[in-house]
């Protein structure tokens, strides 16, 4: 099954509530924080709300 990493690169300072949530709920915290979760429709769409946020890699698990 593939994973998505998904690593934060930009601050929430000024962001949205809904983004500063959406980033917590993906596992991330702080700057260069990095996190592994399963590619589906639901964190796809996650990642597409806060996408000026983070950069998104895939990778064979």
């Amino acid at each position: 099954m593939k994973k998505l990493k998904i690593t934060l690169v930009k601050s929430t300072n000024g962001c949205l509530e809904k983004q500063k949530k959406t980033v917590e709920a993906l596992g991330l915290k702080k700057i260069r924080s990095t996190t592994l979760k399963d590619d589906n429709a639901a964190i796809r769409g996650m990642i597409f709300v806060v996408k000026h946020l983070v950069t998104v890699e895939e990778v064979e698990a």
